[in-house]
C-alpha cells in the first residue's frame, strides 16, 4: 500500500535529493546564456540595437527571465526554509523576550520569514496576543518587507554582495532602532481598543517531522503562492525601467536624483510612500535608474519607502493601529530611511 502512494507522487517527491541536484545544474546552465539569448532576440527585430528602442528591449529581454528566474529560485529555496518558520514559531520565538536582544532577534527573523504587508494586521494581532512588545513586533513588521530573502537575493543577482551587504546593514539597522524607539515611546494605548483589549495567549513551538520531499512540496507551494502573485508587478517594473534605460537622459536623472541635490533623497522616498509594488518589482527600476546616474543612496531610498511605507500598508495597519501610532511609525522609519540613503551617497 505504501509503494503505491509512493510511486503516485511527482518524480521530485520520489527522489528529493538527485531532483533538487538536476534542477540546481538546469537553472545555472539557464542562467548563463540569457545575456546573449537577449542579442540574438533583439537581433531578429527590425529595430538598431544601438537605438533607444533597441536598448529598451535588450533590457527587458534580458532582465525579463533573469529576476524571474532569480526570484522563481529564492522563493523556492526559502520556502523550503520557511517550513521551520510557521507564524506560531515566530511568534513563539519572540514572545517572553526583553526588549533590545528581543528587537534584534525579530528584525533577523524578518529576513527570512516570507510575510508582507498583506500579513500585517494577523500577524499583528497574533504578536499582541502572545506578549510580543509593541516595538518588538514593529521591528518585525519594518524588517520582513524590507530586508526580505527576495530584495537581498535580487541586489546581490544584479549589484554584487557589497551592495546586498550593506542594504543588509542598514536595513537591519533601520527595523533595530525604529523597533526600539517605538518601544521606548510607550504608545500601546495608542493601539485600537479590541486589539489591546484581547485576551493574551500562550505562543508556542509545534514540532514537526517533515521529510525532505515535504519541504520541496513547500517550496514548490511558495513558489505558486508568492511568483503566481508578484508576477505582474515584476513585468511592469521591468516595462518601466526598460523605458528609463533606452529614453531617459544620463543628464536629466542625474540633476534630480544625484549627490549634489541634498533633496534628492527627501523627493526619493515622498515619491515612494504613495506606491505598491514590492522589492522584485521596484529592484528592475532601480538598476534602471542607477544605469541612468541616479545615486546609489537616493535610489535606495526609495526603494525602501516603496516596500516599507507604502500607502496600501498603512491603510492596512490602520485595522490595528491609531493614527498617533501610524504617525510615529511613519516618522521614524522615514527618519531611517533618510539617514540610509544619506550615507550610502556618502560612503560610495
Amino acid at each position: 500500500m505504501n509503494t503505491l502512494a509512493a510511486s503516485t507522487k511527482p518524480w521530485p517527491l520520489r527522489q528529493p535529493a538527485l531532483f533538487l541536484l538536476l534542477a540546481a545544474v538546469a537553472w545555472l546552465a539557464l542562467y548563463r546564456v540569457l545575456d546573449p539569448l537577449s542579442e540574438v532576440l533583439v537581433a531578429a527585430l527590425p529595430v538598431d540595437r544601438n537605438s533607444h528602442l533597441g536598448g529598451a528591449l535588450q533590457f527587458f529581454f534580458y532582465d525579463t527571465p533573469k529576476v524571474l528566474m532569480l526570484l522563481t529560485g529564492v522563493v523556492f529555496v526559502m520556502g523550503m526554509i520557511n517550513s521551520y518558520f510557521t507564524p506560531e514559531r515566530t511568534r513563539a520565538l519572540l514572545a517572553g523576550r526583553t526588549e533590545g536582544v528581543a528587537n534584534v532577534m525579530a528584525a533577523t527573523l524578518g529576513i527570512v520569514t516570507p510575510f508582507c504587508s498583506c500579513s500585517a494586521v494577523p500577524l499583528f494581532i497574533g504578536f499582541v496576543q502572545a506578549g510580543v512588545p509593541l516595538g518588538v513586533t514593529f521591528s518585525f513588521l519594518i524588517s520582513a518587507p524590507m530586508v526580505n530573502e527576495v530584495a537581498l537575493t535580487l541586489l546581490f543577482g544584479l549589484f554584487g554582495w557589497k551592495i546586498a551587504a550593506l542594504y543588509l546593514g542598514l536595513g537591519l539597522t533601520v527595523a533595530i532602532v525604529a523597533g526600539w524607539i517605538i518601544g521606548r515611546l510607550k504608545m500601546e494605548r495608542h493601539l485600537e481598543d479590541w486589539v489591546r483589549d484581547m485576551p493574551k495567549v500562550t505562543a508556542t513551538v509545534e514540532e514537526g517531522g517533515l521529510t525532505l520531499a515535504d519541504r520541496i512540496e513547500a517550496g514548490f507551494q511558495s513558489v505558486r503562492e508568492i511568483v503566481g502573485k508578484v508576477w505582474p508587478y515584476i513585468l511592469g517594473g521591468i516595462a518601466l525601467g526598460a523605458l528609463i534605460h533606452g529614453y531617459v537622459p544620463e543628464d536629466f536623472m542625474a540633476a534630480i536624483m544625484g549627490k549634489d541635490a541634498w533633496w534628492a533623497v527627501p523627493l526619493a522616498v515622498v515619491i515612494g510612500v504613495p506606491m505598491y509594488t514590492n522589492a522584485a518589482g521596484v529592484i528592475p527600476i532601480v538598476q534602471a535608474l542607477l544605469a541612468k546616474g541616479a545615486a546609489l543612496g537616493t535610489v535606495l531610498a526609495f526603494m525602501m519607502s516603496v516596500i516599507a511605507l507604502s500607502l496600501p500598508e498603512m491603510i492596512i495597519l490602520r485595522k490595528v493601529l491609531k493614527m498617533r501610532l501610524i504617525a510615529t511609525f511613519v516618522g521614524v522609519v522615514a527618519a531611517g530611511i533618510l539617514v540610509v540613503g544619506y550615507v550610502f551617497n556618502a560612503v560610495l
